[in-house]
């Protein structure tokens, strides 16, 4: 009978083979992961070293609040002293002081905190060219060089522990994206970049939590290609959140200050890292104000239709003759024109600070590098592009005394545009990434998402 063979212990054939079927396939998993079984992992697959499972959104809102409680007392701190510096740093030779600084208190403090509790993580995801890798001289180097910071491991802000970050790096580089993937350099067509960096974040999006954790909003990358605006224009609504540190830095094209980082342009000579710190005295500067270069835009342009060999005290040229040295007609110039070439961005003011050269920025809708921390109106005078007629009318009104309180702040901002590998403190890499701090520190993600 049926119910006795049960009684005692009876297994028909049918039993034992979908027994072995099931311990076959669930060994094969195992060994190399060919099936997934979601139902019967937790009890029969032991969880792989290599790849370890993701957090679960209990986890992550418990590790989000912990970041968040280390931004409040960050945030409180800096409050504290917006008024006062504290005594045992008023010696320090590095602590920022003077008119340059908007809240030279405010910064300093800012930087303690970023120095405490900044951390970094990059994405490992893609491959050289295109990721991981960008210029690290002439135009387009700050890119590069922001980059290799990070990823070189070198940087003290960065971790190799996500749950430690505060922000999380893409390390696409768009410069790379047009020289390697554009068939022509008339090809101007975006989509291609637009794409590539969409793409790439779909991907991390669906391996990994953070991104849409925070839709985005503790994630940066750095490009310094004209192009990289572009990036996200074709999907406002997942970028609305995403920091872009770029070059091109333009108000009136979508650049947001309060969450995008203006970087400073440099053209970094081969085996070097910026542009040489030289220049004369301000009594040895005989020249009233200079520029030299292409023809790129309507500001030039507009700059040469005015002033291109018009006038002895305001040197304006295209490309210098081979008689005359660049770096020593900065020196010896008071003020150094730096209007906008394609873009608003423009490595002259880099190069003109390194001069000892009191920058002129010609140029609408530019927002200036560290714009939070640096006050440029103690530093530099900016000429709205209507007003290039009366450039020199404007330099020749600026009294003889307060030209030189200007020249004194351009040598103290000056450190603040100088490249070091690895980043020290206050140096161009740490204020930019400053400049990234002070974003993620402005945002709770409770409120991005």
């Amino acid at each position: 009978m049926a119910t006795d063979g049960l009684k005692n212990g009876y297994k028909s054939p049918l039993f034992y083979t979908t027994l072995f079927l099931i311990l076959f396939f669930v060994c094969l998993n195992t060994q190399f992961n060919f099936v997934t079984f979601s139902s019967l992992k937790p009890y029969l697959i032991p969880p792989s070293p290599a790849s370890p499972p993701l957090p679960s959104t209990t986890d992550m809102i418990k590790k989000a609040e912990t970041v968040e409680e280390r931004l409040s007392r960050a945030r409180a701190a800096i409050r504290m002293r917006r008024y006062k510096m504290p005594w045992r740093f008023r010696d320090m030779t590095l602590t920022p002081r003077g008119p340059i600084y908007r809240n030279p208190y405010a910064f300093h403090q800012s930087h303690i905190e970023m120095e405490k509790s900044f951390k970094i993580w990059a994405y490992k995801e893609g491959e050289l060219p295109i990721f991981h890798g960008g210029p690290m001289n002439n135009i387009y180097s700050s890119e590069g060089q922001i980059m290799d910071e990070i990823e070189s491991r070198k940087s003290r802000f960065f971790t190799e522990n996500p749950d430690e970050a505060l922000v999380f790096f893409l390390p696409v580089s768009v410069v790379s994206i047009r020289h390697y993937l554009y068939r022509s350099h008339v090809d101007y067509d975006r989509r291609i970049i637009r794409d590539v960096v969409t793409d790439y974040i779909g991907v991390l999006s669906n391996k990994y939590p953070y991104w849409n954790r925070s839709s985005g909003a503790d994630h940066f990358f750095a490009s310094c290609h004209d192009w990289a605006p572009d990036v996200s224009a074709s999907n406002p609504k997942l970028y609305e959140h995403f920091i872009r540190v770029l070059c091109n830095a333009n108000s009136s094209e979508g650049f947001r200050p309060e969450r995008d980082v203006s970087m400073p342009e440099l053209n970094i000579p081969y085996e070097h890292l910026g542009p040489p710190i030289i220049g004369q005295p301000p009594k040895n500067r005989s020249i009233l104000a200079f520029f030299a270069g292409g023809n790129h835009g309507h500001v030039r342009k507009y700059l040469f239709e005015t002033w291109l060999d018009k006038d002895e005290q305001l040197k304006v040229f295209t490309y210098l003759p081979k008689t005359l040295n660049y770096t020593e007609l900065l020196g010896r110039s008071r003020f150094c024109l730096c209007p906008s070439g394609y873009e608003v961005a423009s490595p002259r003011i880099v190069e003109s600070i390194s001069a000892g050269c009191v920058p002129v920025i010609v140029s609408d809708h530019y927002v200036l590098p560290f714009s939070d921390v640096l006050d440029w109106s103690k530093f530099s005078v900016h000429v709205p592009v209507e007003k290039i007629p009366e450039i020199k009318e404007i330099l020749e009104g600026i009294e003889m005394h307060d030209y030189l309180k200007m020249q004194k702040m351009v040598m103290k901002v000056q450190r603040h545009f100088i490249i070091h590998r690895p980043s020290r403190p206050y140096d161009l890499i740490d204020m930019v990434l400053h400049s990234v701090w002070l974003r993620r520190l402005n945002v709770k993600l409770s409120q991005a998402v």
